[in-house]
């Protein structure tokens, strides 16, 4: 543990919070970056959710009903 750095704490905060579903103004706003690029290198976390979100999108015409969608999905920005 003596290679741990703050900027390593840092990051993995971030990259949990992208994990949970913050977005990329949530991230910005967290650690005060003024770019979306500073931001962004967070959102590797989430990297791979196009099958689930298509899945959503796939619920949503079926039913044509957001309330029937996973809460985790519709709480998402």
């Amino acid at each position: 543990m003596d290679d741990l750095t703050f900027h390593d704490l840092r990051h993995t905060g971030q990259t949990l919070a992208a994990q949970t579903g913050a977005t990329l103004a949530d991230l910005m706003k967290r650690l005060g970056h003024s770019s979306m690029a500073a931001a962004r290198r967070y959102l590797h976390a989430v990297d791979g959710r196009d099958r689930e979100i298509a899945k959503a999108l796939s619920e949503l015409a079926a039913h044509g009903d957001v309330a029937r969608l996973p809460r985790h999905i519709t709480m998402r920005s």
